[in-house]
């Protein structure tokens, strides 16, 4: 079976969730670089890959694939491994619910909003925005409380004893979340979902797709 090829930048949140549905699996697979955000841009032909010139992409034998959550089913279904989703109908919904959490009302506030402003923006000598990481703190508390009340109280994973795409969805978030001391703060106040973070940041495949950012 020909490897499949992951076309993305290395630091992206989004990647990074293909990265480790893969390293789940054990699938060995290529990733090259492409940065969005470089000055010159994504190379000219990446815009067959992606209509709207983001991250990540996927190949795999000529399937060519764009969407993150797409990316990740896939190399589920078409990989041997360990399944990364539930079986049972009420686990599966709520794996997927956690994910569109994610997706529509933590991504923004975590990572652009706090992880950007407190974090990057003194790596890249400019002030944080202070502004913008208090307008964030109200709506990334209600992502955590949210989170906190859906993860399955068995643990140690969001939905219950085994990792699902769930887990491999919000880990690349909170690992960037959680380097901003507001971050950190936040989730200390929510017991479950700090176990969870406790248990998932030292997953191997957490560690075989760390970000250079970190």
């Amino acid at each position: 079976m020909t490897e499949p090829i992951l076309f993305g930048a290395s630091y992206s949140v989004y990647v990074r969730a293909a990265r480790l549905a893969l390293a789940e699996k054990q699938v060995p697979y290529r990733l090259i670089e492409v940065d969005i955000f470089a000055p010159e841009g994504p190379p000219p032909d990446y815009l067959q890959r992606h209509p709207f010139k983001r991250i990540p992409a996927f190949e795999h034998e000529g399937f060519r694939l764009y969407e993150t959550g797409a990316i990740t089913r896939y190399i589920d279904d078409a990989f041997p491994g360990p399944p990364l989703m539930p079986d049972a109908p009420r686990a599966r919904a709520r794996a997927n619910q956690i994910i569109s959490v994610m997706d529509n009302y933590g991504y923004r506030p975590l990572i652009w909003d706090i992880f950007v402003e407190r974090v990057r923006a003194p790596a890249q000598a400019r002030s944080p925005d202070e502004a913008k990481i208090a307008a964030a703190i109200p709506q990334a508390d209600a992502c955590l409380r949210a989170l906190e009340e859906l993860a399955d109280p068995r643990g140690p994973c969001l939905t219950g004893g085994d990792v699902s795409l769930a887990d491999l969805h919000a880990a690349p978030m909170f690992a960037y979340f959680c380097m901003a001391k507001e971050g950190a703060e936040m989730l200390s106040s929510q017991p479950r979902l700090a176990q969870w973070w406790r248990s998932m940041r030292n997953r191997p495949s957490m560690t075989a797709t760390r970000s250079p950012l970190e």
